[in-house]
């Protein structure tokens, strides 16, 4: 059981050193902001659980679906390289396809695309998809995780009830680490 929470805590400080490290430079260097937050999003991944029926099988990869275009595809790509995530190979979809993303578990909407919020979430519907943004008021209005920058530094929100809409189970130990809104824990 320790060994386990060790695990825990180790995949949550990865980011947070990442943050630490990097955050001075965010405003200076855009790409160094969308390695934090490829870093933050592939250990939210591991700190989510799916129902079953979000994967068609015990082989099914996690996909992470990128909506549009944008600087951080690049960094996602470093950042999931190789990864498993809870025994699932870990795949990125870029796309400007609604119906791409209902096959993702994933789905990013960098802040270039938030015009689309609405048409995205509805595409979704009640789908369990951990729907993750960077534009104040996004977790507000319908997205799970939302990225803010505060002191220069990457921060991130949580929807507690827009995940539980969506079937999915977040750690409370994620919980703990994120400025909740939209209702309570």
């Amino acid at each position: 059981m320790a060994r386990a929470k060790w695990r825990v805590a180790a995949g949550i400080a990865a980011p947070l050193i990442l943050w630490g490290t990097l955050s001075p430079a965010l405003t200076a260097d855009r790409n160094s902001e969308y390695q934090v937050k490829a870093a933050f999003l592939v250990n939210f991944a591991r700190f989510v659980e799916w129902p079953p029926q979000s994967f068609g099988g015990p082989n099914d990869p996690l996909v992470f679906g990128v909506y549009g275009n944008g600087l951080f595809s690049a960094a996602l790509d470093q950042a999931v390289s190789g990864k498993m995530i809870d025994g699932r190979r870990a795949v990125i979809r870029r796309t400007s396809e609604l119906g791409a993303l209902r096959a993702c578990q994933v789905v990013f909407l960098p802040a270039s695309e938030m015009n689309h919020l609405r048409e995205v979430s509805n595409s979704l519907g009640e789908l369990s998809v951990l729907l993750v943004g960077e534009t104040e008021g996004f977790a507000e209005n319908g997205g799970v995780i939302n990225f803010i920058l505060e002191n220069e530094r990457v921060r991130f929100e949580i929807s507690p009830s827009a995940a539980a809409r969506v079937h999915l189970k977040i750690s409370s130990k994620l919980l703990q680490l994120a400025v909740i809104v939209g209702g309570g824990k």
